[in-house]
């Protein structure tokens, strides 16, 4: 078996080292860590505090809302991100750009944590009249993503006319 001389095995050592120092820097931006914005003393409604990014590459989200054409009713709302990727449910509760969760409100109040692009929303869980969905993104810290001050979010108009829009049972 060949032996080990301490000259390689310095050698060894400060490569891995070099290696493992040079990796850990390393993002999806092909050359390092990214700006992770800066945390405002600006908060939302459930008390979230704000992470100012910059415009250029920030997250973008839209939001579709569409009737279920399903004897039960309800609505598909499908939420179309852009330089933003949901995070799993495990993943560790720190910001990382560009990615996280979205937080679905209806009027206001809050529907559902999403890390996914499609949820229904049950026509029970809505009263007749016009309602406001709104699908804001956070960072898994907790931290509302914002830009210019403002939060990331997408807001759609659903209207529920009431029981007479079913379809009529067999």
């Amino acid at each position: 078996m060949p032996r080990t001389t301490p000259a390689r095995a310095l050698a060894a050592t400060l490569l891995a080292c070099a290696l493992l120092t040079g990796l850990a820097g390393c993002g999806d931006d092909g050359g390092g860590p990214r700006q992770v914005g800066k945390v405002l003393e600006t908060t939302d409604g459930d008390g979230h505090r704000f992470r100012q990014l910059p415009t250029e590459g920030a997250p973008e989200v839209g939001l579709i809302v569409q009737p279920d054409p399903r004897p039960d009713g309800g609505w598909d709302i499908k939420i179309r991100v852009r330089n933003f990727r949901f995070s799993s449910e495990d993943a560790a509760a720190r910001a990382v750009h560009g990615r996280g969760y979205a937080q679905l409100y209806l009027d206001g109040a809050r529907l559902s944590r999403l890390r996914a692009v499609d949820y229904r929303l049950p026509g029970t869980r809505v009263s007749r009249g016009t309602h406001k969905v709104t699908a804001r993104l956070y960072a898994d810290d907790g931290t509302v993503w914002a830009v210019e001050g403002k939060p990331v979010e997408a807001t759609a108009d659903l209207t529920a006319s009431g029981a007479e829009t079913g379809s009529p049972s067999p």
